[in-house]
């Protein structure tokens, strides 16, 4: 069963650049390091709401079990995570998702 290990974040338009910067050169290579994910991707969202602020990004992460996903989400993502937040906390929103891959 494939995982992925989706995350959504919205960024202020402000530091969009060195934040897509930081998340290319370091925190992806990061968390794809840990050896709990094969491959992942990078968008930029397209659609906005309306009363949207700033820029979306969503990046998914591909996970062989859930074995891995869990390792990942309690050994690596908590220091992960705050180093994101030390840098870019108050200019971003973000969210999580976990899909099974059916097809």
């Amino acid at each position: 069963m494939m995982i992925i290990y989706n995350v959504t974040v919205n960024i202020d338009e402000e530091v969009a650049s060195s934040w897509l910067k930081y998340m290319v050169e370091r925190h992806i290579p990061d968390v794809m390091s840990t050896g709990c994910f094969e491959k992942y991707v990078l968008c930029n969202l397209l659609t906005r709401q309306s009363d949207e602020d700033g820029l979306t990004y969503t990046i998914q992460y591909y996970c062989e079990n859930m074995e891995k996903y869990n390792l990942y989400s309690e050994k690596y993502s908590p220091a992960l995570q705050q180093e994101h937040s030390a840098l870019y906390g108050g200019k971003f929103v973000a969210f999580r998702s976990l899909m099974e891959v059916i097809n």
